[in-house]
């Protein structure tokens, strides 16, 4: 796999996992078995050096998945068109890893972060919602191996 071609673009390590946090939501891409790729955006949280999202018990996604759990993530912070230079303003990060599914007390510490990322005013309310939908959900992670992130800012 190539390296960062831009590397005067590059962000440091901080200030990608910064904005990896802090972005509303990511782009998930998997390949089948015979490497049709699909991408799929989706929400997710970050706890430890993980990225975690769930899912519903089957799909596309899951299929791929367990075919081969090789995937990558993409977020992106804050763009903006450069009509005069016929380029844009943008800030990016991609992660590579592995994605597999957890279970038990790792699925619930997961969901629960997944409400405190999108809906903290209601805690209370999303630990019931967690309470009444897991066996419905399926939650996965994304060991975090390979971490970039570019940015052009003027």
């Amino acid at each position: 796999m190539k390296e960062l071609r831009r590397t005067d673009r590059a962000i440091s390590e901080e200030e990608a996992r910064t904005l990896l946090e802090n972005a509303e939501y990511g782009v998930l891409s998997v390949s089948s078995y015979k490497g049709e790729p699909y991408g799929v955006p989706l929400s997710f949280c970050i706890i430890d050096n993980c990225i975690y999202f769930h899912s519903a018990i089957e799909g596309q996604k899951i299929d791929c998945i367990e075919q081969n759990k090789s995937v990558s993530f993409c977020v992106v912070g804050k763009t903006g068109i450069l009509p005069g230079k016929f380029s844009t303003l943008y800030e990016s990060v991609i992660v590579s890893g592995e994605a597999t599914e957890v279970f038990n007390e790792t699925k619930r510490v997961a969901l629960e972060g997944l409400v405190r990322k999108y809906s903290p005013n209601f805690m209370n309310k999303g630990l019931k919602y967690i309470d009444a939908s897991k066996e419905k959900t399926r939650v996965f992670k994304i060991d975090i191996k390979k971490l970039t992130g570019k940015a052009r800012k003027k």
